[in-house]
């Protein structure tokens, strides 16, 4: 056989190898992967992280300890030919003392940290930021009482200051988890369940629905946008903003003319000039997406108001879905690309869904796209 024949042979049958290991660092980068339990960006994480390390010190200890005596038994007696029959035992009250007390020792070692964990996450923190988090199918709501606001899919949070998060669910069980700040927590219809963290890090960071809830369980995300505390002021202050219309002041009429007519003797004044500024023209194609988000049947699903937002409404609140990261749900990147297809067709986006598609054109779902881009 030639050689080269048989070295690209050896080659070939290491490439499957090859192709699992470079699998395996691919899953290990937090730029490509960064939906990670082990990188810990909050005091709540970092306890549950110490927990996770201590079980898998003990583990890895009794796996080399157990391992090691067995490999050295198989060798260092290991039959032969000549060798005689062994001779029976029938116990040694010591080593099995000594074995039953070195699993109880280790598991005391691993309790004692677990417990306390479990005390540490389990309090409230004074004076935390109370966020309302609602699950849906497939999406989630989030309201801050103490500002009045509501938003979806995407939770603004400061850094350094402690969240309480008060979650409920709409419709079936969910489990809320933010994998760099907390573990999992089960979301229960007519059930609150809490869980807390303080972040220490700013950023935006994805988070997944953990408890299968249906055919789009899978594509229930949701991300956290960690920022600076005066960012969180600035962003709150912004969504205060995004309330009802107030309906327009009625014009003054001219002093000691209010109650004149021109056939009762008032004096008709010519054409006033308009001292204030002009506003600017709108555009077309958010005028007709206006107009269509009022006649497609958008608004009896979604709001635009992120303050006095109705609640109990089918689909997410839309105050300002201009300015997220990510749409339909918390997967689908906010592009313009991505928007005007979500628009149109929703169902082959993403399978049952409670929004149908509803015969939008091209033409129609950029102007939506324009009037839903708008509201930032």
């Amino acid at each position: 056989m030639p050689l080269g024949t048989a070295a690209a042979r050896r080659h070939a049958g290491a490439l499957p190898l090859l192709c699992v290991l470079a699998l395996a660092l691919a899953g290990c980068s937090r730029d490509q992967y960064p939906q990670t339990a082990l990188l810990p960006l909050s005091d709540f994480a970092r306890i549950g992280d110490h927990v996770q390390d201590q079980t898998f010190y003990w583990a890895l200890g009794v796996f080399i300890l157990v391992e090691g005596a067995l490999l050295y038994s198989i060798f260092r007696f290991r039959g032969r030919p000549d060798d005689p029959e062994p001779s029976q035992i029938h116990g040694n009250t010591t080593i099995e003392i000594i074995w039953t007390l070195i699993p109880a020792l280790i598991l005391a070692a691993i309790a004692v940290p677990t417990v306390k964990g479990i005390f540490e996450t389990s309090r409230t923190p004074p004076d935390g930021l109370k966020i309302e988090v609602i699950g849906h199918q497939w999406w989630w709501e989030f309201r801050y009482p103490d500002a009045g606001v509501t938003t979806a899919n995407e939770m603004y949070i400061p850094q350094g200051r402690a969240v309480e998060i008060l979650n409920n669910s709409a419709d079936v069980v969910h489990s809320f988890w933010p994998p760099r700040f907390a573990g999992k927590r089960d979301v229960f219809p007519g059930r609150e369940t809490r869980l807390w963290w303080k972040a220490d890090s700013t950023g935006l960071f994805p988070g997944q629905c953990a408890e299968y809830c249906g055919i789009q369980h899978a594509r229930m995300a949701f991300h956290i946008r960690s920022v600076t505390p005066a960012e969180f002021d600035a962003w709150i202050a912004h969504m205060q903003t995004l309330g009802p219309k107030a309906p327009p002041a009625p014009t003054a009429a001219p002093a000691g003319d209010s109650l004149k007519t021109a056939s009762a003797g008032a004096k008709v004044q010519g054409p006033q000039k308009d001292t204030t500024a002009a506003a600017a023209p709108q555009d077309p194609e958010y005028a007709q997406g206006e107009k269509l988000f009022m006649t497609k049947g958008c608004m009896g699903c979604h709001s635009l108001q992120a303050v006095k937002a109705p609640k109990g409404l089918i689909g997410p609140n839309l105050a300002n879905v201009g300015s997220r990261s990510h749409i339909a749900g918390g997967w689908l990147k906010n592009t313009d690309e991505n928007l005007e297809r979500w628009i149109r067709e929703p169902q082959a986006v993403k399978k049952g869904v409670l929004m149908p598609n509803l015969g939008i054109t091209v033409e129609e779902s950029r102007a939506l796209r324009a009037y839903l881009r708008a509201h930032k």
